[in-house]
């Protein structure tokens, strides 16, 4: 039987000054889902593909018809990212929100707009274009970044599967991360 890691809670630290929701996760908040789309394989070159996308939808309608207020902020401002500044000066979400490797940013901004124009004839046609908004989770030690290997429909796949079950850790965008050395991810794990 593999040893299971202890959460921070379990260890008796409290973390902020709120109880956590029954899944501990961003889907305790109503209507949210998330959705991943995992790309784990090696090519026979021996380049590891560790790499994914991680979709959040913030409300279960239709984004672009029903935006809602948001914001941005920038922490280190290095990070690759696509719709921030729009969002930042008109303050609305009308997109689901994307990560994805650095150099996968533009694909998956590409295959959130296809799934979006699919569902919103009126986009470029009676109103206006739509802001889709992607960040980064830099993969680049864990996988082999340069080939790019996000592609839009992952984009599409991630955002159709969201639920309010989220999947958490090495998966989605956070499957090869790093951080500061450890291995990273996406939410908390319960288990080794």
């Amino acid at each position: 039987m593999a040893n299971r890691r202890q959460t921070l809670r379990e260890l008796g630290i409290q973390i902020g000054k709120f109880k956590a929701g029954e899944r501990n996760s961003i889907t305790d908040v109503p209507g949210v889902k998330v959705g991943h789309k995992t790309l784990t394989y090696d090519l026979s070159d021996g380049r590891a593909i560790r790499t994914g996308v991680t979709a959040i939808l913030p409300h279960s309608g239709n984004l672009f018809q029903e935006k809602i207020i948001g914001s941005s902020y920038v922490i280190n401002g290095f990070g690759k990212t696509i719709g921030f500044v729009q969002l930042q000066e008109l303050g609305m979400i009308e997109s689901p929100i994307m990560l994805t490797n650095t150099l996968s940013v533009p694909a998956v901004a590409e295959g959130t707009i296809q799934f979006l124009l699919k569902e919103n004839q009126d986009i470029g046609n009676s109103t206006g274009t739509v802001n889709v908004i992607v960040g980064e989770c830099n993969d680049g030690y864990l996988n082999d970044i340069r080939g790019l290997h996000v592609k839009g429909e992952h984009a599409i796949d991630a955002i159709k599967t969201a639920s309010i079950q989220v999947e958490q850790g090495c998966v989605g965008a956070g499957t090869g991360m790093s951080c500061l050395g450890f291995k990273g991810g996406v939410g908390r794990v319960l288990e080794n």
